[in-house]
This record gives structure tokens, sequence and C-alpha cells, in this order.
């Protein structure tokens, strides 16, 4: 049953074509001449120019950016390898979309309806445009902060300078306090037709998104904007989801990702990327289980931020298994989620069992969290949909914003958060002060090692690196693969030896890890993370020139 909301933007798209097609990019290109005055006359008209925004909303994209998945090839971004370029899309396509957002507000509003008519459907063009904002501060910084429809090339905000963020992050509360007043709840989007359009609960999760990333990054990065501040916006919003009481935790972490969980029926469902209709014909799809399959796997520092099920950590745990000698020893007394998300040997998987070695996606740990055979076999036509904000974000973030504001968390707060979390997936240890202070656990370091075991492959470990300002000392490393014994797999040591580390975790004569025949995917010596530049993405070239010099450059670039 999904998802006449495809069929809704077919049936606006000839109509509105035109309208759909007026952007904005930083290169400023001005509003078309292409005359839309007569389109935005009902709430058919506006509701059809919202469906643009979800046609263009980011959805499954393995973010290799980070610590937590790697590729076949080194990433530009997580190995230092990145350089100055002339254009790129991760400036101008969200301006692009901020300048549909404008066009709907600005056009949206002189409708010949009432405010409720109207500002329910121009809610959706403020969540979005919050949204892309948001995704232009966490890469750039200060951006230009544009917030009409151009219709000049003579209009000088074309060549508009960079806006300080916390004005651009105010802004973006702003639209979305607007946004959280004038959309429905989530119940009131659960039917097929609307299934996937925001709502009150998306324009919280998204509050809640961005004051955590602002008060952790303006905290560690040092900035003059008020950390307390952005977290309070934070665990305000968290709170507002949580006591709405119109979301819960999906109970199969495993089932999660597949097509069970999609819809109104999980709760745990706050803001989705809808995908289909499913089966043939479907109007919008994608390639994830193709990519699990020859794309990315997990690196071992990941796997080896799981917890044992006494509730420690590998270098604290007398459970944990070192060395290992087989491929499965690293499954032994973990934290479920870790079975649910990696492949065991033998273990029904992409075309047949797995084993290790043996698989295009690289040498890292093949990933079983989201992957589908019956998605596979219809070659990037997938149609699940994608979480891309889901309660157990909400609950964790909560978590982290609460003890970032107030120094600390109450047991009861680590049971509603944390504990939570780990009980869907039947992981019974629990984090307490208590037990902590014990085993000389730091709270807030377990929070994050929560935030990277839940949502591994889900794009949130960059950005969480950035803003915590560890990015120098997670990236710039020898980046671990695989576990290597001769009966686990057809590979032959001779072939891998030279990428093997020897007793002791050594590697050409440093120390990377803590046992022998652990597989090296890339060397530190190849990576570099230039913490004067690289916190921050390089302004293109071209943007630079078309304003004329009044958008400057990044340090360091």
């Amino acid at each position: 049953m999904k998802k006449n909301i495809f069929k809704s933007i077919s049936a606006v798209a000839m109509a509105c074509g035109a309208m759909m097609l007026i952007s904005c990019e930083l290169d400023r290109l001005p509003e078309t001449t292409l005359a839309d005055n007569t389109f935005w006359q009902s709430e058919t008209d506006l509701r059809g120019a919202c469906n643009k925004l979800y046609v263009d909303l980011p959805g499954f994209d393995h973010d290799r950016r980070a610590d937590d998945i790697i590729g076949t090839a080194a990433n530009g971004t997580s190995s230092g390898n990145w350089s100055l370029p002339s254009t790129s899309g991760d400036w101008t396509n969200p301006y692009n979309k901020i300048g549909i957002c404008n066009n709907i507000i600005t056009k949206g509003s002189q409708a010949p309806l009432s405010d409720a008519q109207k500002n329910r459907w121009i809610a959706e063009a403020y969540f979005f445009r919050a949204f892309h904002f948001f995704d232009l501060v966490k890469k750039y910084g200060d951006v230009p902060l544009i917030l009409k429809a151009f219709d000049s090339t003579g209009d000088p905000d074309i060549k508009m300078p960079r806006t300080p963020r916390e004005e651009v992050i105010q802004q973006c509360y702003s639209d979305l306090k607007f946004a959280e007043e004038w959309l429905p709840e989530i119940d009131a989007v659960s039917s097929d037709a609307d299934w996937g359009r925001v709502s009150k609960s998306a324009a919280r999760g998204l509050m809640m998104r961005i004051g955590l990333y602002e008060g952790t990054f303006a905290k560690y990065h040092g900035l003059t904007s008020d950390p307390k501040a952005h977290l309070k916006v934070a665990v305000d919003a968290a709170e507002r989801i949580i006591n709405s009481g119109k979301h819960a935790l999906y109970p199969d972490y495993q089932k999660l990702f597949y097509f069970d969980g999609e819809g109104r029926q999980n709760k745990e469902n706050v803001f989705v990327k809808v995908y289909g209709p499913n089966g043939a014909g479907a109007t919008i799809m994608h390639g994830n289980s193709r990519q699990l399959e020859n794309g990315v796997s997990i690196t071992r520092q990941t796997i080896d931020q799981y917890l044992y099920t006494d509730g420690l950590p590998r270098e604290k745990s007398a459970l944990a298994m070192i060395p290992e000698t087989r491929y499965d020893d690293v499954f032994e007394n973990r934290d479920p989620r870790l079975a649910m998300t990696i492949y065991h040997k033998d273990e029904e998987a992409y075309k047949g069992g797995y084993t290790p070695f043996s698989n295009q996606h690289g040498n890292g740990y093949g990933i079983k969290k989201g992957f589908m055979l019956d998605e596979w076999t219809t070659n990037s036509k997938e149609t699940v949909d994608k979480m891309i904000i889901r309660y157990a974000e909400v609950l964790l973030s909560y978590a982290e914003a609460l003890y970032e504001l107030n120094g600390s968390i109450t047991d009861q707060q680590l049971n509603q958060t944390v504990n939570a979390v780990r009980a869907r997936s039947g992981f019974e240890a629990k984090l307490t002060n208590d037990f902590a202070k014990q085993n000389g656990l730091n709270i807030l370091d377990e929070i994050r090692r929560e935030r990277l075991v839940e949502f591994i492959d889900e794009g949130l470990r960059y950005n969480d690196i950035i803003r915590w300002k560890i990015a120098e000392k997670v990236l710039p490393v020898t980046m671990l693969g695989l576990k290597y014994h001769e009966d686990d797999t057809s590979a032959q040591r001779e072939d891998l030896q030279s990428r093997l580390t020897t007793e002791g975790g050594m590697y050409k004569g440093q120390k990377v890890c803590d046992q022998a025949d652990i597989y090296v995917i890339e060397e530190a010596g190849t990576r570099s993370f230039d913490t004067g530049r690289d916190y921050y993405y390089p302004i293109p070239t071209y943007e630079i020139a078309t304003s004329e010099g009044n958008v400057v450059q990044n340090p360091g670039w």
C-alpha cells in the first residue's frame, strides 16, 4: 500500500512544471520570466508546488566521509585528499532548492485563500528551507542568507556576501517554529496519499537536530554564540516530541530497516523519504542493497566500539576475546545489534553464504543492516523508504543535549533514552551513573558510543565527529578491516600478507590495533586532516567570482 503521493506529483507535474523549474543558484541565476502568476489559486496548486520539495529530498547515500564505513577506494574528504573546486553541487544544489522554497513562500502567501489554508502548505516550504540552510551551514559555516525569489538580474542580493552562521541558524529556528505551528500532527498525514509529508514531529525533530549540532559545535570549536542556548532548543524540541505521545521505538531493530518498518504503523518514523510505489513501475527508486553488496563495508574501528554483554567496552571487559582466532569470534558476548549489523560467516547474504575477503565491497565487515535480497534483485530499482529522522535519534540526542547542557544526566533519563534504545534490540546491560563510576566510564563517551553503533550507515557519523571536534583524531589513522583466518575464506594468506597486522597488532613498525591478522584497508600515511582547514568545505571558486568577491573563501583553502 503505497504511495499515492507520487500520483499527486505526476498529476501536477504538467500544470506546474514551469514553476517547479524556478530556482536560485548561488551563482545566483534569477527567477525565470516564465509566468506562473495564474498558478497560485488553490490548495491543490500549493500542494502540487510543495511536491517538488519531496522529489528533491536527499535519501539513501552511504556517507563515506567518516570512520564508520569505508568504500572500495579512498574518500577524498575522510582521507584529506580533497581540493578546491570550481563548482560543486554541495553549494549549488541546496541553493536551488532554497530558491524553490522562497518561490513557494512568496507566491503562496499571495494566493486567494485563508491564512489557515495557505500556511499549511507554506509551512512545508519553511521546513525545507531550514533543512537546506542547515545543510549549507554544516559544510561551509557562514553562508549567504537568501530569503526571496529573485525577479531581476539587477537585484543586489544576487551578489550577497556570507551571513554569520548564527543569523542563518536563527532563521532556521524561525522557519521551523512557523512550520511546527502550521503543519499537521503526524497522524493527519498517515494515509497512503499523504504519508511522507512533513508534520509537527518532523519540524520538532529537525529543530532538535540543529540545536544539538550548533550547541556542541559552538562549545567544542569555541564559537562566540551561546552553546547552552542552542542545547536548550534541542532539549525543548526533543521533549515536545517525547511528550506528544506520537512516537515509540519499533520493537524489532532488524526489521526496522525493511518494508516492515514503513508507514505510520511504525511509530519510530519521524521524518522519512518515501520511495515507490513499491513494486513495478515505481516513480522514485534507489540502489541501497546493491551498494551494500559492492560499495561499502564497516571498519574494524567501529566493530570494536560495540559493548560486551557486561556493558563494558573492549578495553575493559573480561569477556573480550583478545586475540580472536576466527572471524566469528567478534560476535561472542556482544551487543545484539552487532549481529544485526554485520554478517556471520556463511550466513545468507548478498549472493549466498557470507565469506570474508570474497565480496566486492572491499575488505571491511559486510553490512547486513538494511540489506534486502528481494530489493537487491530489482537491480537498483529499490523502493523501501529511508528514515531521515527516527525516534531513536530523538532519544539519544535528548540524552546528549541534557548532559551537555547540565553536565549530568539522571539514571531515570538514561533509562528513558540510552537504556530504552539498548533494550529494544535485546541488549540488557544498563548504563547508570553508578555503573559508569565503578568502571571508570565517562557518561558522555557512552552516549556518543550509542549514537555510533545505533546509527551506523545512516549518515550521522560525519556530522558528529565534526561537531565534537574529534575528526583530527579518528580520520587520519590506519583504517582497519576484516580478521583473517585461513579456514574462513578461500583468500590466500600470501596474497594478503603485506596488508595484515602481525603479532600484537603491528603494521610496518607501528602498533595499529591489539592483535594479528587484521587487514589494513588504508594506511595512516595516506590520510590527513588539517585542523585549520578541513572542518569546513571549500567554497567553489566560481561562486566567489560571480559574487564579485563578496563571498570570501574559508580559511586554509
